[in-house]
């Protein structure tokens, strides 16, 4: 039984080239033959994700809201741009008819949108209609998309789940964004209930935790309000926020056949956060 599900990994195909010098060199696309589907995908990890994901082989769809910007990243990868509100089934039900229609099935699906508005704050100030919107975006989307997605792994014989979680989904914060660390929590009970559930059927579910990632959004946070800035970096060992790229690294490993025995996983991408108690002076 064991060796059936085995038996259905697609490898990645490994290429020899020669370079000018006349040496040979094998060049190995971790996701050669997948389609993947990222929500998420005009800007940020997203971004990175879908450029990562289309330089290992896959053939990628973008989806946004973000017409403009995801029609740009779309276009870079040499992919197809689903414009999709995965807040609305109908959408998340469409994007994946579109991708299925155009790409033949899908392998992989990183389920990565998310949002963090600034009136989403601490529990005593945070309106009902902020822990709503916030819900809606970060986990009931996740839930439209890991419903109406799998089915089409199934078909396949299986693939892979990323469901982009956070950090904050194990750690506690005095700086609270009370739905957003609520809501990535759910992702990762998600995740894990989901990767067990699937478990023998060829699909793996993991949910993605970056630490702090330099995106232009904390940039600008940060450039208004240096103390804050202080306040989060002091307790990364690495003493940096993660790159968009590193997590989108990560993103590519779990979407890959290299990941082929990870499920259910809590996959911590912090530079130590979750880990430390006393950080590096210097």
């Amino acid at each position: 039984m064991a060796g059936s599900r085995l038996a259905g990994l697609r490898g990645p195909t490994i290429l020899s080239r020669r370079g000018q010098d006349g040496r040979r060199s094998i060049a190995i696309g971790r996701l050669d033959g997948k389609v993947a589907v990222i929500t998420g995908a005009a800007s940020g990890i997203g971004r990175e994700s879908a450029r990562r994901f289309a330089a290992e082989g896959a053939r990628v769809c973008v989806a946004d809201l973000s017409d403009e910007a995801g029609e740009a990243v779309a276009a870079e990868v040499d992919g197809l741009y689903l414009h999709a509100d995965v807040t609305d089934e109908g959408d998340v039900c469409s994007m994946y008819e579109r991708a299925v229609a155009r790409y033949g099935g899908i392998d992989v699906l990183f389920n990565n949108a998310g949002i963090a508005p600034p009136d989403d704050v601490s529990v005593l100030d945070t309106g009902l209609e902020a822990w709503r919107r916030v819900q809606e975006v970060n986990l009931t989307a996740v839930f439209l998309c890991c419903k109406h997605g799998i089915p089409h792994l199934l078909a396949r014989g299986g693939g892979s789940v990323i469901n982009t979680a956070s950090f904050v989904a194990v750690m506690g914060a005095a700086t609270s964004q009370i739905s957003y660390t609520a809501s990535k929590g759910g992702v990762l009970a998600l995740s894990r209930e989901l990767g067990v559930e699937f478990g023998r059927r060829n699909v793996r579910v993991n949910a993605l935790c970056p630490g702090p990632v330099n995106t232009p959004l904390l940039q600008e946070l940060f450039a208004k309000d240096q103390e804050q800035a202080a306040r989060r970096l002091v307790h990364l060992p690495m003493g940096r926020f993660a790159e968009a790229a590193e997590i989108a690294a990560a993103a590519c490993f779990l979407a890959s056949d290299d990941a082929s025995y990870v499920t259910a996983s809590t996959f911590l991408v912090d530079g130590g956060l979750s880990a430390a108690y006393v950080t590096p002076l210097d």
